[in-house]
């Protein structure tokens, strides 16, 4: 199918769609900043702004029409579906689209909840993402045990004491396959051997890792796993769930058929549309996501420790996603470091981006056991394939200086606090 719009045609739609925006007050456009924090959402692939804008203008037809102008937005589905089905290796039939990542991992463990009112325990682990650990805390509450497995200073997790939490009622593990803040990675096909051994339920929250690893699902005994457009280069407010086909699986939004009676909802066509593009990208630069990425961060990372003494990287170094560096810098409190290196353009993290404006310390590097101020002073700086060799060199002349100029103050600071306070 045609899909009606040049590149052209669809720049300026989507320039003129944003016209608004340049009105507003202080507004920083891409150009200007080095965005390191690619684990927080990633810059969408103009290919996929070009395969998605047709679906907002021209084919806005309802997928579920029994006319041909319906049918050709079911088709663009469909193609959605299989494209996404290939960067994961399974069936198209086993993809069902969402609308996010936590929508995702919050239907995966309900889903298994419904399926046994005898079997109602959860194990999880101490690092997951708050779509996970805020569901599980909730369930605990409505009186679902749920048994949280801890991890070591590297952050990995010990598989005997996992199965050793496994009861005759536990229904499902959650565990992610990769950490959003450190990159560490969980040996999850081992973890799903344990739970197949166990007859139990195992889903894995993958939105960090779907588009910078390989993944083959066929050859897995995984039953469910996560993941969100916005990760991958695609818009936010879509995300797809795979669920094995030999496993059974309870919606949690019940209404019409859609997804193949999974996921009740008109389909947001446009942001599926746009996700399915946002996979075949994905699957062309894993090659690259293996090499390039992981070089230029691999570089700064190296040049960090070089430059600035005192610093420390958070996470197994050698087990972790190529994208990801956590560090610590002994001395500095992140808040300020993430304000100064935001005047100077330069865009981190100091760990998920669903945590900001929170109090809190880093759960993850809490569970970790690293004391209270290298859990302060970390950062977490994430690349994507858009990054340039001219953005790292930039992020290495700013980030040792910041260092420097914070730690001067607090030096000036200490001297002039009276003795005693």
């Amino acid at each position: 199918m045609r899909l009606g719009l040049r590149l052209s045609d669809a720049t300026l739609l989507y320039m003129s769609s944003v016209r608004g925006l340049n009105s507003l007050p202080s507004m920083i456009s891409s150009e200007q900043i080095i965005y390191l924090d690619n684990n927080a959402t990633t810059q969408l692939d103009p290919a996929v702004i070009e395969e998605m804008l047709p679906f907002l203008t021209r084919f806005f037809g309802n997928p579920s029409s029994g006319y041909r102008f319906g049918a050709q937005v079911r088709s663009a589905i469909d193609l959605a579906r299989q494209r996404l089905a290939v960067l994961l290796g399974c069936e198209p039939g086993e993809v069902v689209f969402t609308s996010c990542g936590t929508e995702s991992n919050n239907a995966a463990i309900n889903s298994a909840l419904q399926l046994d009112p005898a079997r109602q325990h959860i194990v999880t682990t101490a690092v997951e993402h708050s779509a996970t650990w805020r569901h599980c805390d909730l369930l605990s509450k409505r009186g679902c045990p749920v048994t949280t497995i801890g991890v070591d200073a590297e952050g990995n997790l010990d598989l005997e004491e996992l199965e050793r939490a496994l009861t005759p009622q536990t229904a499902i593990i959650s565990a992610m396959w990769a950490n959003n803040e450190t990159g560490v990675i969980f040996p999850v096909e081992q973890i799903a051997e344990i739970a197949r051994r166990n007859r139990v339920l195992f889903h894995t929250d993958a939105i960090q890792v779907v588009g910078k690893i390989p993944i083959r699902l066929a050859d897995s005994t995984i039953n469910s796993l996560s993941l969100s457009a916005h990760k991958l280069h695609g818009p936010k407010g879509v995300g797809a769930l795979y669920v094995n086909q030999r496993s059974a699986f309870k919606p949690s939004l019940i209404g019409g058929s859609q997804e193949n009676n999974r996921r009740a909802g008109t389909e947001n066509v446009a942001s599926i549309v746009a996700l399915g593009k946002a996979a075949e990208c994905a699957a062309a630069a894993l090659a690259d996501e293996a090499t390039r990425v992981r070089a230029m961060r691999d570089r700064f990372e190296t040049t960090v420790l070089e430059r600035v003494p005192d610093t420390f990287v958070n996470g197994n170094r050698r087990v972790r996603l190529p994208n990801t560096s956590n560090l610590s810098f002994a001395g500095v409190e992140s808040g300020a470091a993430l304000m100064m290196l935001d005047r100077h353009q330069l865009c981190c993290s100091a760990g998920s981006a669903c945590r900001t404006g929170s109090l809190d310390a880093s759960h993850v590097l809490r569970a970790m056991k690293l004391d209270a101020d290298r859990t302060r002073a970390s950062m977490r700086f994430s690349f994507g394939r858009f990054n340039t060799e001219t953005e790292v060199d930039r992020a290495l002349e700013i980030v040792p200086k910041v260092i420097s100029k914070l730690r001067s103050l607090s030096s000036a600071s200490a001297v002039r606090e009276p003795a005693g306070v």
